[in-house]
C-alpha cells in the first residue's frame, strides 16, 4: 500500500506535470534564462516548482523545502527535494524525455520517491524498505553479472565540461565490454530506468541532490546499488550536499564492476 507521504509527492508531481504538458506546445513563446555555462531553466520550471511546492505545504506546512529553481526553504528534520523538470534542455527542443522528481529526505537519506513521466504516463514510487514500483508493478534492477554486454547510461552535464577528456576515454574502454552507453539528458529518468531493468547501469558525474535523490531511493529499493566514483557512500541528499557529485548505480555485480573500470580508466582521478 502506498505511503502517505508518496501519496501527496504523487499529488504534487502529477500537478507539476500537468503545468509542463501546457506549455509543451508553445515553447518558441517561454522565457529562458542562462543560469550558468550551458546550463538553462525557463519560466515552465518555475511555475511547476510552485505548484509542487503549494501541493507540499497544504498537505504538510511545517516542511522544509530544497528545490532546484527556490532553492532551500524551511528548516527540520525532513526536507522535500524537488526538481520540477528534470531534462529541462531536453523540454525546451521538444526532445520527449523529461520529468518531475521529488524525494521527502530525512537527515540526508531519502525515505519516499516519486518520479513522473507525464509523455508516458509512467509513475515510478519508492518507500525505504518498501520496494520500488512503476505504475503499480514491482520493479527490479537486471541480474546481468559483469559489464559484458551492458546497456549503460551516462551523462555530460555542462559543468563538468573540464574534465570532458577523461569522460570520453573512460567511455571508450567502457565500450571494449558494454553494449551501448545512452545520454538521455534525465538523470532522474536515467535511474528510473536502470531500477527497472531498462538500463543495465548508469554512471554520472557532477550530479545535485534534486536530480537523484528520487532515484537513488528507486535503484536501492530495486535491489541495486548506488556509490561514488570510489565506491564511497554518495553523501546527504538535502542542503548539505548541493556541491556536484558523482554517482553510480546499478546492480550489486555491475555496479561495482563499473565503479572498478572509471577508476582504472583514471575517470574517478580527475576529481
Amino acid at each position: 500500500m502506498q505511503k502517505p507521504a508518496v501519496t501527496i509527492m504523487v499529488k504534487a508531481a502529477r500537478a507539476a506535470g500537468n503545468v509542463l504538458l501546457r506549455h509543451m506546445h508553445r515553447l518558441d513563446a517561454l522565457n529562458v534564462v542562462e543560469k550558468d555555462r550551458m546550463d538553462y531553466a525557463s519560466e515552465v520550471d518555475g511555475l511547476a516548482e510552485a505548484e509542487i511546492v503549494k501541493e507540499l505545504k497544504r498537505a504538510m506546512p511545517d516542511c522544509a523545502i530544497l528545490g532546484e529553481e527556490t532553492g532551500s526553504s524551511g528548516r527540520g528534520r525532513q526536507t522535500f527535494v524537488i526538481d520540477p523538470l528534470d531534462g529541462t534542455s531536453n523540454y525546451l527542443h521538444g526532445f520527449p524525455h523529461w520529468c518531475v522528481s521529488i524525494a521527502l529526505v530525512e537527515n540526508g537519506e531519502p525515505q519516499h520517491g516519486v518520479i513522473f513521466d507525464p509523455l508516458r504516463n509512467e509513475l515510478f514510487t519508492a518507500s525505504k524498505g518498501a520496494g520500488a514500483v512503476l505504475n503499480d508493478k514491482r520493479i527490479r534492477v537486471t541480474e546481468r553479472k559483469d559489464l559484458a554486454g551492458t546497456m549503460l547510461i551516462t551523462g555530460f552535464p555542462p559543468r563538468e565540461r573540464e574534465r570532458v577528456g577523461a569522460h570520453l576515454d573512460c567511455v571508450r574502454e567502457l565500450l571494449r565490454e558494454a553494449e551501448d552507453i545512452r545520454r538521455t539528458g534525465s538523470a532522474a529518468l536515467d535511474l528510473a530506468y536502470v531500477a527497472c531493468g531498462r538500463a543495465d547501469a548508469y554512471f554520472e558525474a557532477g550530479v545535485k541532490p534534486w536530480d537523484i535523490a528520487a532515484g537513488v531511493l528507486l535503484v536501492r529499493e530495486a535491489g541495486g546499488r548506488v556509490t561514488d566514483f570510489r565506491g564511497a557512500a554518495t553523501g546527504p541528499m538535502d542542503q548539505r550536499g548541493v556541491l556536484g557529485r558523482q554517482l553510480v548505480a546499478g546492480n550489486l555485480k555491475v555496479s561495482e564492476a563499473l565503479q572498478k573500470a572509471i577508476v582504472n580508466a583514471g575517470y574517478a582521478a580527475v576529481f
